[in-house]
């Protein structure tokens, strides 16, 4: 990973009299983080709520119906399609946070209970990116004014496998004021999800059976996503630019699909910071 490097000065970092308030009755700004199963997501959001002040996540997984209700394909249940989760409750949790800016008080996270594995990122790696963003955040920088704890609305971060999946979710995105999107390969997202001892469900424990990446995991990232991709091609990995910035997700184009996780971080800090700018300061 490369040295982080400052952001260019902006009248904005030496005024700090100017009022970031742009979005008046907003009381947190939601930020999406989607991508196959094992794309990474969650050790992202973590890491972010680390680094960023004022911050929570909600997890989509915290929405999956009860373990009766989980559809079956091909004789096995899947967890990986849209049918598995309660889409109203997870609207309704985004419309709580967007109105009081707070975590759902009806939201009972279960995706905590899971583990959190090895940190993919040196703690030399680690400390740079949260020297960045305290840099950023430095009285008279743009941060100061985004983060000041009296008047800056919360930061929400919703990690999600299947948050951009037009028209199913379409709710959803129209909910969220960031989006970004991770790649992943079917044979790395296949290794990790392999590596896992299974899931917290409402009423138990799930572990995949042989193969369930394969059969139900994969093909379900595949379906849903095919319109990111040029010729529809999700294991292609090709991102289609047009479709991404008519969405306005944000996503690594041109890295590969397996990118080395400590400068997907600072992408996406980076992309974080330029986004905040953009909504709460107009810039």
């Amino acid at each position: 990973m490369q040295p982080l490097e400052p952001r260019p000065t902006t009248d904005l970092e030496v005024d700090s009299s100017q009022n970031p308030q742009k979005m008046e009755d907003r009381k947190a700004i939601i930020i999406g983080i989607s991508g196959c199963s094992s794309s990474g997501k969650t050790t992202l959001a973590r890491l972010l709520r680390d680094i960023f002040p004022n911050t929570f996540i909600l997890h989509e997984d915290d929405f999956y119906k009860s373990d009766d209700q989980i559809p079956i394909k091909d004789g096995i249940a899947d967890w990986d399609c849209a049918e598995a989760v309660s889409l109203p409750d997870m609207e309704a949790a985004l419309a709580h946070i967007r109105s009081a800016g707070t975590f759902p008080p009806t939201v009972d996270s279960k995706e905590d209970l899971n583990s959190v594995g090895t940190l993919p990122i040196s703690s030399a790696q680690l400390a740079a990116v949260k020297a960045r963003v305290a840099a950023w955040l430095a009285p008279g920088q743009p941060g100061s004014l985004i983060c000041s704890p009296s008047s800056a609305p919360r930061i929400c971060l919703l990690d999600g496998f299947l948050l951009y999946s037009p028209p199913t979710l379409s709710a959803v995105m129209a909910s969220l004021d960031i989006k970004l999107f991770l790649l992943v390969s079917r044979q790395k997202a296949t290794h990790r999800r392999e590596a896992r001892d299974g899931y917290v469900t409402l009423d138990g424990f799930w572990q995949d059976p042989p193969g369930y990446v394969d059969r139900i995991v994969w093909p379900n990232y595949a379906a849903a996503h095919a319109w990111m991709f040029e010729g529809g091609d999700a294991e292609g990995g090709v991102l289609d630019v047009r479709a991404l910035e008519r969405e306005g997700i944000r996503a690594q184009v041109g890295r590969g699909m397996d990118v080395e996780f400590g400068e997907t971080l600072e992408w996406a800090v980076e992309t974080i910071m330029g986004e905040l700018e953009r909504l709460v300061l107009g810039g």
